[in-house]
C-alpha cells in the first residue's frame, strides 16, 4: 500500500509537534567584584541568611540569584581589592565586565570619561526607584543629575573594642559600656592605664603598606573640628593647626609604644582577634565577623566585643568619613536581553540589601535602615547615628583613592618619625594639589 506524500508530511509534523520545546540559551552577563574569594566555604551556598562576612554574603547572594534565575548565566570575576587597575585595563581593551563593584568615591573618575552607562532607565524598567535609597546612597551614585550606580551601602571607620581587656584595665562604666575618651589628653591617659593593667598596647593599627586608615582618621577629626580642608575641590589645605594636633596625637601614641607597629592590614585583623591590643581601628565591614567570633568559645573576643564610632577627642560636632560601595554598568555593546538581565540582577541586590547590611555596613535602602529587623542586629544601636552625620568628600574631588594614598603616606611618615609634621603636611598638600591640577 502506497502512502501519499501529504500523509508523510502530516505524520512528520505531528511527530515534531509532540517533541518538547528546546530551551533558549540563557542570557549571559559578567559580574566583577572585590570582597575576597571564599568558594571553599560559600561557593555553593544559596541560603544567604547563613552566610557571614562580606565575602560569604556577596558569594551567597550571587549563588541565590543564579538559582532563582536559570535563564541568566552569571560569569563572576573576583578581583583583588579594589580592582581598579584591572577594570581600567579591561575598559581600555574594549572587554569590560557588564556589572562591577565600584566605590562611590571612584564613580566620577569613570563616569566623567564616559566609561559607565547611566542606570536611570535600567533601574526604572526593573522596578527600582532611586527614591528608596538613603540620602547618602542617592548622593553617592548621582553624577551630573543621573544615577550611575546602585548603592549597596555606606561605610566608615570605627573603634572595635576588646571588652575583656577594657574590664581588666578598669575602663568600663557601671552599665558595662566602655569608657571612651573625651579629649586627646584623656585618650593618652587611658592608653597608658590600659598598657599598665594589661601589658598590651591600647591601639591595634595597620601601619605597614596601609595608607587609608591614617587619612580617614585625619578626615574624621578635621571634619568634626569643621576644618574645611577641601573647600575648593581642586585644592586641599592641610598644613593647619587642626591637622597638626591630630597627627601629633597619633605620633605620641606611636612614640610611647601605645600601639602595635609594623602590622599590615591582614596582620592587624588577625592580631586583634588573638588579643594583641584593646582597640582596632577598622571599618564597618568587619562588625559581622567580629560579632560572630565573640559568640564562639576560647578566643580573645569571646563575650567581649563592642564597637563604637571614633570618639570626638578634639571637640566639635560628630562627623565621620564616609564612602559607599555600588554596582555600576560599564559602557559596551549589549543586547536588550542582557540589559534586562542586568536590571533583574540589580533589583535582586536592592531587594536583599538587609542581607548585605549584616556585614556591619549601613544599608543603602532607607526602608532597611528604618526597619526593626536591622536595628535588632548586634551593635547597630551604637553605630546607627553615623548614618545621619557621615560625610563623604565632595563628588567634584577627582582621584579620591590617589588622594587618600598620598595623604595617608605622608601622615604615616610623620607618625613614624621619617619626617617632621610640618614637612609631611606641606608635602601632602603639594602632592595632592599637583595631582588635581594635572
Amino acid at each position: 500500500m502506497k502512502i501519499g506524500m501529504r500523509n508523510i508530511l502530516l505524520a512528520a509534523t505531528l511527530t515534531m509537534a509532540s517533541w518538547p520545546a528546546l530551551a533558549a540559551d540563557p542570557v549571559e552577563i559578567t559580574v566583577q567584584r572585590f570582597f575576597g574569594a571564599c568558594d571553599a566555604d560559600w561557593g555553593t551556598n544559596t541560603d544567604v541568611s547563613k552566610a557571614v562576612g562580606e565575602c560569604g554574603i556577596i558569594t551567597s547572594q550571587i549563588n541565590k540569584f543564579v538559582a532563582d534565575n536559570p535563564d541568566i548565566k552569571i560569569n563572576v570575576n573576583t578581583v583583588e581589592w579594589p580592582g581598579y587597575d584591572q577594570l581600567t585595563a579591561q575598559l581600555a581593551s574594549g572587554e569590560p565586565p557588564d556589572v562591577v563593584t565600584i566605590h562611590e568615591s571612584v564613580l566620577s573618575d569613570y563616569q566623567s570619561k564616559g566609561l559607565l552607562e547611566p542606570l536611570d532607565a535600567v533601574l526604572k524598567a526593573a522596578g527600582v526607584e532611586s527614591s528608596t535609597f538613603t540620602a547618602a546612597g542617592r548622593e553617592g551614585v548621582t553624577k551630573e543629575g543621573q544615577i550611575f550606580g546602585l548603592p549597596i551601602d555606606s561605610h566608615t571607620m570605627l573603634w572595635h573594642i576588646n571588652m575583656n581587656y577594657f574590664r581588666k584595665a578598669g575602663l568600663v562604666n557601671d552599665d558595662g559600656t566602655p569608657v571612651l575618651p573625651k579629649t586627646a589628653d584623656e585618650l593618652l591617659a587611658q592608653a597608658k592605664q590600659f598598657k599598665e593593667k594589661t601589658g598590651k598596647p591600647y591601639l591595634v593599627q595597620s601601619m605597614a603598606n596601609e595608607k587609608g586608615a591614617f587619612y580617614r582618621a585625619l578626615y574624621i577629626y578635621l571634619t568634626q573640628m569643621k576644618s574645611d580642608f577641601f573647600a575648593d575641590p581642586t585644592h586641599v589645605k592641610l598644613n593647619t593647626p587642626e591637622a597638626k594636633k591630630i597627627v601629633q596625637l597619633f605620633k605620641d601614641i606611636y612614640d610611647q609604644d601605645l600601639t602595635t607597629k609594623d602590622q599590615d592590614y591582614a596582620a592587624s585583623l588577625s592580631g586583634f582577634t588573638k588579643g594583641d591590643g584593646g582597640v582596632l581601628l577598622n571599618g564597618t565591614w568587619v562588625v559581622g565577623d567580629f560579632d560572630a567570633l565573640s559568640k564562639e568559645a576560647d578566643n580573645a573576643l569571646t563575650n567581649g566585643y563592642a564597637v563604637y564610632p571614633y570618639p570626638p577627642v578634639f571637640g566639635g560636632e560628630p562627623a565621620y568619613w564616609s564612602d559607599g560601595h555600588s554596582w555600576a554598568m560599564t559602557k559596551k555593546d549589549r543586547t536588550p536581553e542582557q540589559v534586562a538581565a542586568i536590571g533583574k540582577f540589580l533589583k535582586f541586590m536592592a531587594n536583599h540589601n538587609f542581607d548585605w547590611a549584616r556585614t556591619g555596613h549601613l544599608p543603602a535602602q532607607q526602608a532597611v535602615i528604618d526597619s526593626a529587623e536591622f536595628k535588632a542586629l548586634p551593635h547597630r544601636t551604637t553605630i546607627l547615628s553615623i548614618a545621619n552625620v557621615a560625610k563623604p568628600l565632595p563628588a567634584q574631588v577627582r582621584h579620591q583613592f590617589a588622594v587618600n594614598d598620598i595623604i595617608g603616606e605622608e601622615i604615616a611618615s610623620a607618625i613614624t618619625g621619617q619626617k617632621e609634621i610640618d614637612a609631611a603636611l606641606t608635602d601632602a598638600e603639594t602632592r595632592v594639589n599637583d595631582l588635581l591640577a594635572n
